[in-house]
Formats: structure tokens, C-alpha cells, sequence
């Protein structure tokens, strides 16, 4: 399948190592499909729990995680400026920002949908908001489901970056659903103040027609 091959030329990281994070690691190795996982703490202080998820989740520093081409963004929203400042430009790569705003004031992010605003932080970079709607507990299953595929939504501003996440959202085993722009479709799958958006926490599963 051309969608797997496009994938394997690609290197990964996972920027983040709770719940979530771990929760994507799990996706990644049921697939055979290495990445590179990091946080702010020395990777030989996450080697044992990413060597119990499978061998191809390897430890590394925040400074090797981000030489990767496609890097999911799975901190706590309030952390992701700190990541953005590892790199001046973050051309050629591109961010799945995995982060809820949830708690936000809606004035913080300056009236912006909070992927709008987290890709402001990632100069040059493309931004695709994705995986961000199930609960760890949810994500971390096998997506394969009842001869369904588990849904995953996606939104970006860019088109390419989208059919890059989509290409390799099929290769973990999800049904990737096109959500459009971030700040069209963006806002189902977007948090701030008090308020989730309206695909948030929906667990659905795509069957063939």
C-alpha cells in the first residue's frame, strides 16, 4: 500500500510522555512503526516504560525528538511554547498538535482557535490538529473495532501536511476524518474556557460502506 510505504520514509516523535503520550507510543508499536519519544526529564528516565510498550519506542532528548518530520505535540497546552523554542524554524516539519485548551480563558488565546494559536508558536512549521479528542483510555485500544476502524479527526490550514497525517493515521489502524481548516472544522475538536468542542470525547467508529 502506498499509504505505508509514505509512512516508513518518514521519521517520528512523540513530544510528551503521559497518558496521551504513552497512549500514541502504544498506536505507533502495534503498527511496527518506530518513534522516538521525549520530555523534559534525561530519556534514560522513561526507559523502562517505553521498553514495555515495544521495542521500537525509543527514549531520546527534546534536541534528537525534533529532528523528526512529523512530531506530535502531546504535552499540556501550556507547555507547548516551551517546545516551540527548541527550534527558530520549524520549516519542513510538521506538528500534530495533540493538546486540549481546556481551562484557557478564550482571551488568552486572543480570540484564536487554540491550534491557530499554537501554530503561531512553531514558525514555518505545518500544523495538523489531530488525535486530541478521545481520552487516553479510549486512544490507547487497538482501533480496530467490531470490524470498524475507530475515527480520528484531523484539521489543517495545510493540505499536504493533512494528507501526510491522514496517509499515516491509516497506517496506525484509525479512520482519519477531514475536518477542513483549523478555524472551520478545527473548532468540533477545540477546547477553551469551560467549553469543549462537539466531537470531543465522541467516540465513533467507521465501517465500510
Amino acid at each position: 500500500m502506498n499509504n505505508s510505504s509514505n509512512s516508513a520514509a518518514k521519521s517520528y516523535a512523540i513530544i510528551g510522555f503521559g497518558k496521551i503520550g504513552r497512549a500514541l507510543a502504544k498506536a505507533f508499536a502495534r503498527k511496527g512503526i518506530q518513534v522516538a519519544v521525549a520530555t523534559t526529564r534525561t530519556p534514560e528516565s522513561i526507559t523502562s516504560e517505553a521498553a514495555a510498550i515495544g521495542t521500537g519506542i525509543i527514549p531520546a532528548t527534546l534536541a534528537d525528538a525534533i529532528k523528526a518530520d512529523v512530531i506530535f505535540l502531546a504535552v499540556r497546552f501550556e507547555s507547548h511554547q516551551d517546545v516551540a523554542k527548541a527550534l527558530p524554524n520549524w520549516q519542513g516539519k510538521i506538528i500534530v498538535d495533540v493538546t486540549n485548551a481546556y481551562g484557557v480563558p478564550p482571551e488568552k488565546l486572543r480570540g484564536l482557535p487554540s491550534a491557530q494559536f499554537v501554530a503561531q508558536a512553531f514558525t514555518g512549521g505545518k500544523l495538523v490538529k489531530g488525535f486530541n479528542h478521545l481520552g487516553a483510555a479510549i486512544l490507547e485500544q487497538d482501533p480496530a473495532v467490531h470490524g470498524g476502524r475507530r475515527a480520528v479527526f484531523l484539521a489543517s490550514d495545510n493540505d499536504n501536511a493533512c494528507a501526510e497525517i491522514t496517509a499515516l493515521a491509516e497506517a496506525l489502524g484509525f479512520a482519519p476524518v477531514k475536518l477542513g481548516g483549523l478555524s472551520e472544522g478545527g473548532l468540533l475538536v477545540h477546547a477553551h474556557g469551560n467549553t469543549w468542542g462537539q466531537l470531543i470525547f465522541q467516540d465513533l467508529v467507521k465501517f465500510k460502506s
